[in-house]
């Protein structure tokens, strides 16, 4: 088994239409760090689903929901650090704006 340490979400900012950030290929990822930072001059939110293989996103899979940041705060979202994704899952974001809030995730991938 090889554990190996990697960003999962390379540093880009959140759209505002549910998207994939990160899919699990042939891999179990578990999540170490999830930033968001609001770089926009108004309160924004984001919302942060762990989907499974087969799901789409919807409130079952809802971690953390409509999350407000207020200009220039970063949230570092403890609620979503020892998450594991199976191969095939994904992580999918939605922000309330879609030039507001930049994302990064870090973590590991067990393969």
């Amino acid at each position: 088994m090889a554990v190996i340490s990697k960003v999962l979400i390379s540093a880009r900012t959140a759209a505002d239409a549910q998207t994939t950030q990160y899919t699990a290929s042939n891999v179990t990822a578990i999540i170490d760090k999830f930033t968001a930072t609001n770089y926009s001059v108004s309160a924004a939110t984001i919302s942060v689903n762990l989907i499974t293989v087969g799901s789409s996103s919807s409130n079952s899979n809802l971690i953390v929901k409509s999350k407000t940041l207020l200009p220039s705060e970063t949230y570092t979202f403890p609620e979503l650090v020892g998450h594991t994704i199976d191969s095939g899952g994904s992580i999918s974001t939605i922000a309330s704006a879609a030039s507001a809030i930049n994302i990064r995730c870090s973590g590991r991938e067990i393969s």
